[in-house]
């Protein structure tokens, strides 16, 4: 085992630099390289590789990092022409010089920007790409600050997200030398918490992951997407819209061809028929200028009935079958896992109900009897946690799939969501279920699938939606210059308050059998969407 002196392993280790676990990723990143130049992505000695040496007797912050000489042919490369460096950054080896023509070794000019990654998203390998994809991708708008797209199936090889959910990717300018780019590469990282890439315009990507194989998957699956998006703009079609629709010109988010799923920052586009929340004295509709929409389910898409007479008492009356049919899985697993941590911080605040779950070894019956104990104590007091919401949506995806269940909306909806999807105008679902239940009750409607007029989801993974910070993170993640672009609506007052505090406009939905509003609550009521 290696000595570990502060950023890396110490310099007198050269038997651990000589050792099995060093020379296989030396080999791993002469392979790689020479993958990469097949498909374009490191071809004129451009584009370069960085992978973490794993010792799980090391920490990964620590761990020795191997990187690709900068201006060499990456696809004639051998091992031993890798650098090897400390996990903070300083070379610890470096290649012998080869005979002319060969230039002088050199580290990678990336190195500043793959170090970024190492420290601020904890990578265990980044990607540097000059794919002609991901260079083409960011001319077609070259006031474009991010790149968007959705509804391919190809998102769900990207960290944290799935086909129903909105990729977006920023892209920063480039500059004369690489080591220029570190300080907006790094502010790109800061602004985009979920983003695994940052594009640079007429220049290439960077990809981050876990591992090497995780940067690899999500830099093949960007580069797939960005081809997809090219060539969807050559036949005229929208890829940043769930039904990649011919691209809409003069109303809404996209206002001509380059601008489909490419976020100008100065929004040079139409404009909806007014700047702020007005009434239309004639038609007493509802004019909002908004690029994109926030929806809660509960009471403003769907019946309040809905929730508390048909879902709540399918996944109490279901969670013991559930359960004692999938507990092997790893959904269930981790279904599991999540419930004891939060049955022993209810046990530990005194909360009404929880009841000591037993360890695995006490038996699956005697395990699967408390969870259940549990959940039905928290179903009765309507506890909006992620333990119980997570479990919630696996139950209620097995009653989708057995057509038990279909989701309920209110009359106006379906209409409401195709006209906005008509105009360009993005619609994201923010609701206490987890984003799977979301998905199980738009997707499985008396109308068909909802979802294709979707862009997203949230969860209360992003915060309580009686938090303000809930509604600042959607913000940021939708990248939308100012929060007032998103119109939020709701049924519970309290939720308005938070939206509003952080910037979005907000109205109350007024449905039958919603609980009475407050007097003088400030906002705009509306009985439904097509009001808008």
């Amino acid at each position: 085992m290696a000595a570990v002196n502060g950023g890396g392993v110490s310099l007198a280790s050269q038997a651990y630099m000589e050792g099995k676990a060093v020379k296989e990723t030396r080999a791993l990143v002469a392979d790689l390289c020479r993958q990469f130049y097949s498909l374009g992505w490191v071809s004129g000695t451009g584009g370069s590789i960085t992978i973490k040496v794993h010792d799980d007797c090391i920490p990964k912050p620590q761990q020795l990092i191997l990187m690709s000489p900068s201006g060499v042919q990456k696809e004639r490369m051998e091992a031993d022409d890798m650098y090897v460096m400390s996990g903070n950054g300083s070379i610890l080896y470096a290649p012998s010089p080869k005979p002319y023509p060969h230039k002088p070794p050199k580290c990678s000019d990336c190195a500043p920007l793959f170090m970024k990654a190492y420290e601020m998203r904890d990578a265990g390998g980044v990607i540097h790409s000059h794919g002609m994809e991901s260079c083409l991708v960011t001319m077609l708008n070259p006031s474009a600050k991010e790149f968007r797209i959705t509804h391919m199936e190809m998102i769900k090889g990207i960290k944290g997200h799935g086909y129903y959910d909105e990729l977006v990717v920023p892209i920063i300018e480039n500059t004369a030398y690489e080591n220029e780019l570190t300080e907006s590469l790094t502010k790109a990282i800061e602004a985009y918490p979920k983003t695994t890439a940052v594009l640079v315009r007429n220049h290439g990507i960077y990809v981050w992951g876990d591992t090497w194989i995780s940067a690899k998957t999500q830099a093949e699956c960007y580069h797939y997407l960005f081809d997809a998006a090219i060539k969807l703009h050559q036949m005229g079609l929208d890829w940043s819209t769930p039904s990649h629709g011919p691209i809409q010109q003069g109303r809404g988010a996209i206002s001509a061809p380059v601008k489909a799923g490419l976020k100008d920052s100065n929004h040079n586009s139409e404009p909806l028929p007014v700047s702020s929340l007005v009434h239309d004295t004639v038609s007493s509709n509802i004019y909002v200028d908004m690029r994109c929409i926030l929806l809660d389910i509960e009471g403003t898409t769907t019946p309040i009935t809905f929730v508390a007479d048909v879902l709540f008492p399918y996944a109490r009356d279901n969670v013991g079958k559930h359960l004692s049919a999938t507990y092997d899985t790893e959904d269930t697993q981790e279904d599991i896992k999540l419930l004891r941590s939060q049955v022993e911080d209810d046990l530990a605040q005194g909360i009404d109900g929880a009841v000591s779950i037993p360890p695995n070894d006490a038996g699956k019956d005697a395990v699967i009897a408390a969870l259940v104990a549990n959940v039905e104590a928290m179903i009765r007091a309507d506890r909006k946690i992620t333990a119980l919401k997570q479990l919630q949506g696996h139950v209620w995806r097995t009653g989708f799939q057995n057509n038990e269940l279909k989701g309920e909306f209110y009359n106006d909806v379906p209409e409401a969501l195709q006209s906005w999807h008509s105009l360009g105008i993005k619609v994201y679902i923010y609701s206490s279920g987890s984003r799977l239940a979301q998905r199980l009750i738009f997707g499985n409607t008396k109308s068909g699938d909802l979802r294709k007029y979707l862009s997203g989801f949230f969860d209360t993974n992003v915060g309580n939606k009686r938090e303000t910070s809930s509604y600042i993170q959607i913000s940021e993640s939708l990248g939308v210059d100012n929060p007032s672009e998103i119109l939020f609506l709701t049924d519970v007052v309290q939720e308005a308050v938070a939206a509003k505090a952080a910037g979005l406009k907000a109205m109350i939905s007024v449905r039958p059998g919603n609980a009475p509003l407050p007097e003088n609550h400030g906002f705009k009521t509306i009985n439904s969407f097509l009001e808008i």
